[in-house]
C-alpha cells in the first residue's frame, strides 16, 4: 500500500475516514499532484478514463497520464501563484488504449494552513456526449460516430436512443468491420452512464489466466507475478459501462464466471474470498455465429439468453446501397482535412470502382482505402491508379464484385447459418506490399499510409511471413 493510498481525514467525522474512498465516490476524474507535479493519488473515474491504475501512476508526472495537449503546450500549474484561483479549459487526452478523448479539466493549487502551494488538484470531466451532441447539429445521417441512411441503418438510429436509456444488456452482432465498437460507445455516451467510464475489453486478445485477471482482478500473491493488488476491469467501470468486444472468443471457464456476475452483480478477484458490488452495464459484441457455438458445446446457452435481452444486427456494407457513396464522401472530407491536400473528389472511374466493390472489411475496409488514396494522389482527384492494386488487378476485383460471391473478411456466418471466405490474406499481403513500396521500405511510414499502428503493421508481417 502506498502512502497515498493510506492516507486518512481526521477530524470530519467521528472516525478516521479513508481519503481514496471519498475520491472514488466522485463521478469525475480525480488527480491529486505533489508540488512537482507527479501523481500522489487518482480516484477509481480517472482510473477508467486513462486506462491507468493508480499504483502505476504513483510518482509519475501526470503530463505522462494524463497525456493531454493541455499539459504539452503550456501547463496551466506552471502559471499558478499563491493568489491564483481554480481554472478549467477544454482539451484532450489520450487514454491507455490510445483513444483521443476531449475533456474539461479544472486546474487547483491544495494550499497549507498557511497558505502556501503544497501540491495540485485536477478534476477531469469526459465531454465526449456533448461533443458527439454539438457535433451532430445538422448531420441528418448520423448517430454517434455512425453514418448512414439506408433503411437498415435508420431503423438502428431509431432505436438506439430508447436502448440508452435502459441498463439492459446488449448483444451486438455482425461482420468483422460493420462498427459494432461505435455501436456501443454510442449507446454508452447516450445513455444515464455516459459521465463515468466506458471499459473495452477484448476477449480475444489475451490468454485465459491473463484475462481473467484483468476482467476480475486479483489480490497480491493470488499466482507468480502478482506483486500488488489489481481492480480488474469491472470495478473500474463501476457505475458505467463494460464493453466485451470478440465475446465468441472467451473461454467456457470464463463464461460461467460473466454469467455469475450478471446474476448477483459482484467480483471475486483471482486470491480473493472477498466479493465487490459492482454497478456495471454490460455492452458484448462478436462477428461469430453465438447459436451454432451453442450447438457445438464452445458456448454457454444460458449466458447467450443473458446478453441477448437486447439484439442489435448491423448489415453488412454490400448491404447498404447509397450509404457506399456517403461514407466514401464522408471519409474523404475527414482525411482532406486532416491530411491538407487539395484533393475534390474522386474521378467517375475511381468512382465506379468502389461503388461496384463489395467491401469484405466492411466500413473499416472502406476507410482504409479511401485514407490509402489520399495518401498516395498527388492530383485534384483520386484515380483508379490511387486505390488499392487489389481493387484494380481485374481477376480479384471480378471476383469481389461477383454477386455469387459473398465475401466475408474473416469466414463470418450468413444467412443460413453458412459460411463462406474469400482470399482476404492475399490482398492484405498485397496491400502491405504497396505501402511498403510507397514508403520506401520505412514500416513506420508504410503502417502511417495504411492507417494502423505500427505493432499492427509488424503484426500483419510476422503473420504473413513477411517480416524476414
Amino acid at each position: 500500500m502506498t502512502v497515498s493510498e493510506a492516507a486518512r481525514i481526521l477530524g470530519l467525522f467521528e472516525h478516521t475516514v479513508s481519503f481514496p474512498f471519498i475520491l472514488d465516490e466522485i463521478p469525475l476524474g480525480i488527480a491529486v499532484l505533489d508540488a512537482e507535479r507527479r501523481i500522489v493519488l487518482l480516484n477509481r473515474t480517472l482510473e477508467g478514463l486513462t486506462g491507468f491504475v493508480r499504483r502505476e501512476a504513483h510518482g509519475i508526472p501526470c503530463a505522462y497520464i494524463l497525456r493531454n495537449n493541455i499539459c504539452l503546450e503550456n501547463c496551466p500549474f506552471l502559471n499558478i501563484q499563491e493568489s491564483s484561483e481554480p481554472i478549467s479549459l477544454e482539451g484532450n487526452i489520450i487514454n491507455r488504449d490510445r483513444q483521443k478523448i476531449p475533456v474539461r479539466i479544472t486546474f487547483a493549487p491544495i494550499r497549507d494552513s498557511v497558505g502556501k502551494i503544497v501540491g495540485f488538484l485536477e478534476a477531469v470531466e469526459d465531454i465526449r456526449a456533448l461533443r458527439a451532441k454539438e457535433g451532430n447539429i445538422g448531420k441528418a445521417y448520423s448517430f454517434g460516430h455512425l453514418i448512414g441512411r439506408s433503411p437498415q441503418m435508420e431503423r438502428i438510429f431509431q432505436v438506439l436512443p430508447v436502448i440508452a436509456q435502459s441498463d439492459s444488456s446488449v448483444l451486438i452482432t455482425g461482420e468483422t468491420g460493420t462498427g459494432k465498437d461505435f455501436v456501443a460507445e454510442a449507446i454508452h455516451q447516450a445513455s444515464p452512464r455516459a459521465r463515468d467510464a466506458f471499459i473495452k475489453v477484448n476477449c480475444g486478445a489475451l490468454p485465459e489466466t491473463l484475462l481473467e485477471s484483468e476482467l476480475f482482478g486479483h489480490q497480491k500473491g493470488a499466482f507468480t507475478g502478482a506483486v500488488e493488488n489489481k481492480p480488474g476491469r469491472f470495478r473500474l467501470a463501476h457505475n458505467g459501462t463494460l464493453y466485451l468486444t470478440e465475446i465468441g472468443d472467451l473461454p467456457l471457464s470464463l463464461q460461467v464466471k460473466i454469467l455469475t456476475f450478471l446474476d448477483d452483480k459482484v467480483v471475486y478477484p483471482l486470491g480473493s474470498t472477498k466479493g465487490f458490488q459492482v454497478n456495471v452495464r454490460i455492452i458484448a459484441a462478436t462477428h461469430r455465429n453465438l447459436e451454432k457455438m451453442v450447438r457445438e458445446g464452445r458456448f454457454r446457452e444460458d449466458l447467450l439468453f443473458r446478453l441477448n435481452v437486447v439484439r442489435l444486427q448491423l448489415p453488412p456494407l454490400r448491404e447498404r446501397g447509397d450509404d457506399v457513396r456517403l461514407l466514401l464522401d464522408h471519409f474523404l472530407h475527414a482525411y482532406v482535412s486532416q491530411f491538407k491536400k487539395p484533393v475534390q473528389g474522386f474521378s467517375s472511374k475511381a468512382l465506379k470502382i468502389l461503388i461496384d466493390y463489395r467491401y469484405p472489411g466492411n466500413v473499416r475496409e472502406l476507410k482504409n482505402i479511401v485514407e490509402y488514396s489520399l495518401n498516395i494522389c498527388q492530383e485534384d482527384r483520386i484515380q483508379p491508379k490511387h486505390l488499392p492494386a487489389y481493387l484494380t488487378e481485374p481477376g480479384v476485383a471480378h471476383e469481389m464484385r461477383s454477386e455469387e460471391t459473398v465475401p466475408p473478411a474473416f469466414a463470418v456466418p450468413v444467412q443460413g447459418n453458412e459460411e463462406t471466405s474469400c482470399d482476404w490474406a492475399a490482398m492484405e499481403r498485397k496491400l502491405i506490399l504497396d505501402a511498403l513500396v510507397q514508403a520506401k521500405g520505412r514500416r513506420s511510414k508504410a503502417a502511417e499510409l495504411l492507417g494502423w499502428g505500427r505493432s499492427t503493421l509488424w503484426r500483419k508481417m510476422k503473420q504473413y511471413g513477411m517480416d524476414s
